[in-house]
């Protein structure tokens, strides 16, 4: 295929364009050219066209492709501006979406549940509040300009794996890998049988391709199977790939919450059972695992992960964004009796 992918340079971009070129797929980058390029030397079959969609959009003024990718579409006036640029010019637009798009992750959702909705469409703050209703309003413009039948709006659960910027699968590894080292115990949150889904980067490359190349059309929630793993496996995972045999000391939702401590940010992955994201990771896949989704041994995804921040340099393997400080957690340890 020939493939336009706006953005592709960061994350799950990066990982598209690793899968397209590794299919024989000829790319065609489109991007500011702000991120560090993976992409130097520039290989055979990837040309580079600079641009910003939020204005300049001269570079993709003219030329044809197969599809196109949007990997970066926060804004619905920026979704409308690029669909309506490349509408006549492509065979398919492939939006990534987010699961973050349905109204409420009270309960499971599958792709005809209620999107989420604000009154301030127009907004250009992209938060807590406003990212799920954003992601569905780039959808529906994306549908506007191409028609149903040509439009491909994946919504990936939480993506994970090489190269992720949000450091939060990413902390759990990293944590383990330091209780190695440490043998210090490990706080734990929640139930270790607590359910977890989400979808390898590199499997969500693969399935986006798939589902261009085979015509699909319409939404996807894209994840593994609900029930997947859970998170005591994952720390168990975390543990094998350091070689550690941690002390993990579970915690309840309850005791966290009591003690500040916050869901999904300073414990990554943990979402308290009776919340209103209690259902965020138990998302239906069925409509993607009928079309051939591919979900890789959980192993593999921590193995690649832990390899990859260790090749970090020290200062990029520092956690600003996810997790908990050493200090905190022990403290947190202490005032539970666990830890002295």
């Amino acid at each position: 295929m020939d493939l336009l992918i706006i953005g592709g340079t960061r994350f799950v971009g990066r990982h598209l364009v690793e899968a397209a070129l590794a299919r024989g797929d000829r790319v065609t980058l489109f991007n500011r050219g702000q991120s560090v390029s993976p992409l130097a030397p520039q290989p055979a079959g990837v040309t580079l066209l600079r641009g910003d969609r939020q204005g300049d959009l001269s570079a993709i003024a003219e030329g044809r492709w197969d599809a196109v990718i949007d990997c970066c579409a926060y804004l619905p006036a920026d979704a409308d501006r690029m669909a309506r640029c490349l509408a006549n010019r492509v065979g398919r637009y492939a939006l990534i979406s987010s699961v973050s798009a349905y109204a409420s992750a009270a309960l499971p959702n599958a792709e005809d549940a209620a999107l989420g909705q604000i009154d301030d469409t127009d907004t250009t703050v992209v938060d807590g509040r406003t990212y799920g209703p954003l992601k569905a309003l780039c959808e529906a413009a994306v549908v506007k300009h191409m028609g149903p039948a040509r439009s491909l709006l994946i919504r990936p659960g939480l993506v994970v794996g090489p190269y992720d910027p949000t450091q939060r699968f990413t902390w759990w590894p990293a944590r383990l890998a330091r209780a190695a080292v440490d043998g210090l115990p490990v706080l734990a949150p929640g139930d270790a049988k607590r359910p977890l889904q989400f979808i390898d980067a590199r499997d969500l490359a693969a399935f986006v391709l798939l589902a261009l190349e085979t015509g699909a059309s319409g939404a996807f929630n894209a994840a593994a199977p609900p029930g997947f793993t859970t998170m005591g496996n994952l720390l168990q995972a975390c543990a094998d790939a350091a070689g550690a045999a941690p002390w993990l000391h579970w915690m309840a939702d309850a005791d966290l919450l009591a003690q500040g401590v916050r869901p999904w940010i300073d414990l990554p992955l943990w979402l308290p059972a009776d919340g209103e994201q209690a259902a965020f990771m138990a998302v239906r896949t069925d409509r993607a695992l009928e079309l051939g989704l591919k979900v890789r041994p959980l192993a593999d995804t921590v193995a690649a992960t832990l390899a990859w921040w260790r090749a970090l340099p020290p200062e990029a393997q520092l956690f600003n964004l996810a997790g908990l400080s050493a200090e905190r957690e022990a403290g947190l340890l202490s005032s539970s009796g666990s830890f002295s």
